[in-house]
């Protein structure tokens, strides 16, 4: 039976931030453009998205991109690319007063203005005092940007195929990426979408985790799909744990409440971050903040009956406040604690959150192969914006509001190149017969019956693996015992089988395929944090406790066959001069 075909322009693989708004740039300049979405776009992981976007506006207090750069940079320890950093802190402005056009319902200041609150790492004048940088809509930000990113898409006619599976790229001989297969997940069909370009927007891994806020829709489909085009991944060793998780369930409390004044205290009612952080207190960069209350925790000053999490303290704001700006963060705590904050503190604990690492791209959003013995060479008709992707602006640790930031101005990058692309290149290659076989044969290899384990349980134990030898510190014998797990969890991949029962639902054989990826990305991962002999942003080895700029001042990049290479950060920025490491305190 012959496998349906369509034909565009521009095939965009995930429907959050950054596709939404590469998609509307490009249906507006008349392309043809597809958005395929595994869920309905606006549940999106986007969408959960609730502190803010950065952007010095200097609507609240003095402030400029150029100090943004520096925090960005810093926040980094200095393994984030300066030149991209540079180009997205100088367009960050722009991008806001976009959004603001397009209908996000930023909340206000009484003149008006973007209201703006502080988030951890800002500062003023290369690290001074505290910053106020962080554009909100309450503590509804991601979700207020997604709807209005998509109302605009449906105005513009960007085709959207609701509830597909991307199932692999399709490569000619050439190199080129010429589409991808994908399959109808209510139907189980497959087929086959042509397009000039394909930009990869599928968001991060944070399922690799056992505790998470991210969606279960989340991962890493995209970051595996480009490792088997042969892509390496970069810096997949750094990974964020948000400091601030629902304590035992893992939903997000931004960094938005600290950022409105909120704090963090142990069983004694201590303000401990003061120790760790004199002076960015509860707002220094995450990172250090995890760190922070994982020590608290493990030498016995935790709170509760287990003494397991420590309590974050808003109810001092005030009913108005809490209400006016947060009100997300309150319904959470009402509906999955059933106690309100406005009364009593939340409990938190650190919670796997961001992927720092991912495809590597260059600043236009084009996916670059760095070869092992020569330059960077593009992938032709691929590219790749937001968490999936790694230009590096955040290096080895985000700096909170600067993901919805990133996705926005590499979402508008990407669309930028991709119509002067699409400009150059009248005609489609036509898609080769060896590539579409191939990624046919993944498909169909779920449709195998037969006796073994199950999907569910290679998951719940892979995510296991990955938290107790992945976590938030790390030493080598650790590591190297979760290489082995990992490793012999992706040879047992060979004996699991869907259940004749759960065959007739494709939500098994997308639940399958899921695994296939995360088992990718949790081997790039803790292959990638066993090689790292240092301690560097979220990678904190408790056997080398100290960064080493003189040895690891690179980026790491893992292979589908297992190996590393490294290549160096790009230190020169656009117009400016570098800031050279240096010791990074809060």
């Amino acid at each position: 039976m012959p496998i349906r075909k369509r034909k565009f322009d521009s095939l965009i693989i995930g429907a959050g931030g950054g596709g939404l708004r590469a998609a509307l740039q490009l249906s507006r300049a008349d392309a043809q453009v597809a958005v395929v979405s595994k869920v309905f776009p606006t549940r999106s992981h986007t969408v959960a998205a609730q502190g803010g976007v950065n952007a010095a506006l200097a609507n609240v207090s003095e402030d400029n991109w150029h100090w943004h750069m520096f925090d960005t940079i810093k926040g980094s320890d200095y393994l984030g690319d300066q030149d991209a950093i540079e180009y997205m802190c100088r367009a960050a402005s722009r991008i806001v007063y976009e959004l603001e056009h397009t209908g996000v319902p930023f909340s206000r200041l009484d003149n008006g203005r973007i209201y703006q609150r502080a988030f951890g790492g800002q500062s003023k004048h290369f690290g001074g005092e505290q910053a106020t940088r962080t554009c909100a809509a309450a503590d509804r930000t991601g979700h207020a940007i997604l709807h209005s990113l998509y109302q605009q898409n449906i105005r513009a006619k960007t085709h959207f195929f609701d509830e597909y599976f991307a199932i692999d790229l399709i490569k000619d001989d050439a190199g080129y990426v010429l589409g991808a297969l994908v399959m109808e997940i209510e139907t189980g069909e497959p087929m086959l979408i042509e397009a000039k370009t394909t930009l990869l927007a599928t968001g991060g891994a944070g399922q690799l985790y056992r505790t998470t806020t991210n969606a279960l829709i989340n991962t890493g489909d995209g970051m595996a799909m480009a490792l088997r085009a042969g892509v390496p991944l970069q810096d997949m060793e750094f990974f964020q744990f948000h400091p601030t998780g629902i304590a035992g369930k893992g939903m997000l409390i931004t960094e938005g409440v600290r950022g409105e004044g909120g704090y963090l205290i142990n069983r004694d009612g201590e303000r401990f971050m003061e120790r760790y952080a004199p002076h960015a207190k509860d707002l220094a960069s995450r990172d250090v903040v995890s760190r922070a209350i994982y020590i608290e925790i493990r030498e016995g000053r935790g709170c509760g009956p287990d003494r397991d999490h420590v309590l974050l303290k808003v109810d001092h704001l005030g009913p108005e406040v809490i209400k006016k700006r947060l009100p997300g963060i309150r319904d959470l705590c009402l509906t999955f604690l059933h106690s309100d904050p406005i009364e009593k503190p939340i409990p938190v604990y650190p919670t796997a959150h961001y992927t720092m690492g991912g495809i590597p791209t260059n600043r236009y959003a084009q996916v670059v192969t760095p070869a092992r013995h020569g330059p960077e060479e593009v992938v032709p008709g691929l590219y790749a914006a937001g968490e999936c992707a790694c230009v590096s602006v955040h290096g080895a640790n985000r700096l909170g509001g600067n993901s919805l930031l990133d996705i926005l101005v590499f979402g508008r990058a990407a669309a930028n190149h991709i119509i002067d692309y699409l400009n150059e290149s009248r005609y489609h290659r036509g898609l080769p017969d060896a590539g579409v076989q191939q990624a046919m044969a993944r498909l169909e290899r779920w449709d195998k019956k037969g006796d073994g384990e199950t999907v569910d349980s290679v998951r719940a134990e892979l995510t296991r693996v990955m938290e107790q030898h992945c976590g938030v510190f790390r030493e080598q014998t650790m590591l190297d015992e979760g290489v082995k797990k990992v490793q012999e969890l992706a040879s047992r991949m060979q004996e699991v089988r869907l259940t004749d029962h759960s065959r007739i639902f494709n939500t098994a054989r997308v639940e399958a395929l899921e695994l296939e990826n995360l088992m990718d990305i949790a081997l790039a991962t803790v292959c990638s944090a066993s090689a790292r002999t240092e301690s560097r942003g979220a990678h904190s080895r408790v056997d080398y406790p100290d960064r080493d700029d003189e040895h690891w001042l690179k980026h790491s990049l893992y292979f589908n066959d297992c190996s590393l290479d490294y290549k160096p950060v790009r230190m020169k920025p656009l117009t400016v001069d570098s800031f050279p490491p240096k010791a990074r305190v809060y």
